[in-house]
């Protein structure tokens, strides 16, 4: 594989030196770029623009053709393609979100669940990932990605996206032994799902816990921590001479970043609810941090972007160990000139910090 020309992003996640704070953006391919949206018609649906390796390496590679402050590239794809591979039937519904065909709501659904292979099953993601690492060839890293069981598992119990996870709660509490069952399952699918990717060229992975904040303290560590725990623990942590970093991102989770310290990755994503320079305290000697700026403060002003960047810089502090990032992904309705203002400004900005 070609040699790496900016590693910044991986040095950070590893706590090592670097001459400015890397950046890169959840959701930084998407719909607030002309260029996504008219690949996606060309595409003709969400899913088909996903199952389309050429494709999605064009719209990975979008946004670093526009921003060349970005230090790191991410896979796109979308979370639900493992319970997909699993047999639940994804489909899409306009105005409604993701959706499946099959609902887990028994023991037997869940003991019926066949655990995908990568290459087998999910192929086009693997081919996804092998083309965008060639044609990035070096340019910056690779991310790769999948959601963490428990959030995969209300979708795939509540049957698609959910305000209140009734049933996927229902389920916690009134047959925990059913939702561990399926958590299990989820975890030995993810662990083969990333390691997939890295061995098709990811150099980072990052799991989204995109609705570990929606449950209690208590069931937060044993529905949601300790499955993704599993994962870091079988995940290829080496390979082309280079550590392979894991970045563990819980929306909701501020309150319980000691705990996530100790799962065995290098870094921990923080939603814009956490002061970053506390939570670089709490657990900053164990664990990289990445995040944080609420993706609403790009529908302001460039000034005021500026501002916010220096501020939740300024909150961390010296030292490496930081990836700037938003508190989560970026919404369509931004003005992508108000994207260039903010990759520049952490750029610009980050320097001093770093001497």
């Amino acid at each position: 594989m070609t040699a790496l020309k900016n590693d910044r992003f991986l040095r950070a996640l590893l706590k090592q030196p670097v001459d400015v704070t890397p950046v890169w953006m959840m959701r930084q391919a998407g719909r607030y770029l002309p260029e996504y949206r008219a690949t996606r018609a060309k595409a003709g649906d969400f899913m088909s623009l996903c199952m389309n390796p050429q494709l999605a390496c064009e719209v990975t590679l979008q946004p670093l053709d526009r921003y060349p402050q970005i230090d790191a590239a991410i896979l796109f794809s979308d979370i639900l393609t493992v319970p997909d591979a699993m047999g639940q039937g994804l489909y899409f519904e306009t105005g409604e979100g993701p959706r499946f065909k099959k609902v887990v709501s028994s023991a037997a659904d869940i003991e019926a669940l066949p655990i995908p292979d990568a290459e087998k099953d999910l192929g086009y993601v693997m081919d996804a990932v092998r083309t965008i690492r060639r044609e990035l060839n070096g340019r910056v890293p690779l991310i790769g990605f999948s959601g963490s069981p428990w959030t995969l598992a209300t979708y795939m119990v509540e049957g698609g996206s959910s305000k209140d996870f009734r049933k996927s709660k229902a389920m916690v509490y009134d047959n925990p032994q059913a939702m561990h069952a399926l958590l299990d399952k989820l975890a030995q699918a993810v662990t083969a799902y990333l390691n997939g990717q890295i061995e098709a060229g990811a150099q980072a992975v990052q799991i989204f816990d995109s609705w570990g904040g929606s449950l209690s303290a208590a069931a937060y560590q044993e529905f949601s921590l300790a499955y993704m725990k599993k994962i870091v623990a079988g995940l290829i942590r080496e390979r082309e001479g280079r550590r392979v970093p894991v970045i563990l991102f819980t929306k909701g989770g501020g309150l319980w970043l000691e705990s996530m310290a100790d799962s065995g990755a290098e870094a921990l994503g923080l939603d814009w609810t956490c002061d970053i320079g506390s939570a670089r305290a709490r657990v900053g000697a164990k664990v990289a941090l990445q995040g944080n700026m609420d993706p609403s403060v790009l529908y302001a002003n460039p000034a005021a972007i500026r501002a916010e960047v220096t501020r939740i810089l300024a909150s961390y502090g010296e030292g490496t160990g930081h990836v700037f990032n938003l508190g989560h992904g970026i919404t369509p309705e931004v003005d992508p000139a108000n994207a260039k203002a903010f990759f520049e400004a952490v750029h610009e900005l980050s320097g001093q910090y770093h001497r």
